[in-house]
């Protein structure tokens, strides 16, 4: 049960890097401290069922485990000044309920959430482009470990929208060598106590 546990936030938070596939170094990531979060950031309007469309990461699990990514659902309520968020996904066939808080900082629309480990300097998140309707661009940081998610309310999702999103991926120096696009169906909205992880548990 602890493996699955782990596997599952490996999957989740998308940390790790490949090594060099190229002749040349890449340019470095963006920090994420370069992200500007959507302007007026609204809580209430972005609470809800996001679905999980991409993720642009360099990760060694991503890049080895690609033919093996569940669709994944993600519920945000706000909870005070922050983001309960709720994730649902499937690890070998069974669903999974992951609980975070996303504690809100001083800038508008970046979050932080606080690693389970007592050394960990956590996850700072950032809402980086969103229409609350359709599609929700989000920016992951823990250390040097880089990813850009596209959440959408709902499938199909649009030419425009993806554009929208790879345009952001580009932007930070990714590509799509480094993209990832997840299964639009066989979600998971509910599990038993035993499926439920909060991920604040061992803090």
């Amino acid at each position: 049960m602890l493996l699955l546990r782990t596997a599952l936030l490996t999957l989740l938070l998308v940390p790790g890097t490949p090594g060099q596939r190229r002749k040349k170094p890449p340019l470095p990531l963006v920090p994420i401290d370069k992200i500007q979060p959507q302007a007026n950031f609204d809580l209430h309007q972005f609470s809800g069922t996001w679905l999980l469309v991409a993720v642009a990461s360099k990760c060694n699990h991503l890049l080895e485990s690609s033919h093996r990514l569940e669709a994944t659902l993600m519920q945000v309520a706000v909870s005070g000044p922050a983001l309960a968020v709720d994730t649902f996904r499937k690890l070998d066939g069974i669903c999974w309920q992951i609980k975070q808080k996303y504690e809100p900082t001083q800038l508008q629309g970046r979050y932080h959430l606080q690693g389970r480990r007592r050394r960990s300097s956590g996850v700072e998140v950032v809402v980086g482009d969103t229409d609350y309707h359709q599609y929700a661009i989000l920016y992951y940081q823990r250390d040097q470990q880089f990813s850009i998610k596209l959440y959408a309310r709902s499938f199909p999702v649009s030419d425009d929208i993806l554009s929208k999103y790879e345009q952001h991926v580009t932007d930070a120096t990714l590509s799509d060598d480094f993209t990832f696009y997840f299964p639009t169906y066989g979600f998971c909205n509910s599990s038993h106590d035993f499926q439920i992880l909060d991920d604040h548990a061992a803090l």
